[in-house]
């Protein structure tokens, strides 16, 4: 790397199922960006949400390929080289590719605020650890990520998954019921989810 500057291809970066890591990548720290691709047409590009939590504002750029964008219930046609902006917080977006391998690039950070990096990119850095069959190692980058990040919804589940994992019982139980407080659907999920096996005779369990 140039100490001024450093250039990469999307493709050349680290890659997580259709998440590629451009803001840890580079080391960016005033914004957080990353970028989505589809696998194939009719494949979401960017998940169905909003930014109320994190109070960012969001550019998105699609890069190649083509997506149908949905922003507070209306559609917008996005081909490559079209930027979409979603300047309120609360405004619901999703994007759905109409081409395989279609590339959204997000940029976003808070109006007026340092930027912090959001607790689900410390979530998604422990999934590899989760699939290697090492969940120690998801417990302890996950603790700092709570640590780094209270009451992140995304962390306090997947920190509840690692506890569950690892015999921390009655911490997972307290966190998967505040990731449940915090988003909803977390609850449901649990139930299908076989990482809290083994918690699920816990006295605290039906109310987590």
């Amino acid at each position: 790397m140039n100490e001024k500057y450093e250039v990469a291809r999307l493709d050349e970066l680290d890659r997580s199922g259709s998440w590629t890591r451009v803001r840890g990548h580079f080391g960016i720290e005033a914004f957080g960006v990353n970028a989505w691709t589809a696998g194939a047409s009719g494949d979401q590009v960017i998940s169905d949400h909003n930014e109320e939590r994190s109070g960012h504002e969001e550019l998105y750029v699609v890069l190649n390929g083509r997506a149908i964008f949905t922003v507070d219930g209306r559609d917008v046609d996005a081909p490559a080289g079209a930027l979409v902006f979603v300047n309120e917080p609360q405004t619901q977006r999703k994007a759905i590719a109409t081409e395989a391998g279609t590339s959204v690039l997000a940029v976003g950070a808070k109006p007026g605020e340092a930027y912090q990096p959001l607790g689900w990119e410390w979530s998604s850095d422990a999934f590899q650890y989760f699939e290697s069959g090492e969940p120690e190692r998801a417990y302890e980058l996950l603790a700092a990520a709570d640590t780094a990040h209270p009451d992140s919804p995304s962390v306090l589940y997947n920190l509840a998954c690692a506890e569950a994992l690892t015999g921390r019982s009655e911490e997972a139980v307290d966190h998967l019921r505040r990731a449940g407080q915090l988003y909803e659907p977390f609850a449901e999920i649990a139930r299908d989810d076989s990482d809290f096996d083994s918690i699920r005779d816990h006295p605290g369990y039906a109310g987590a």
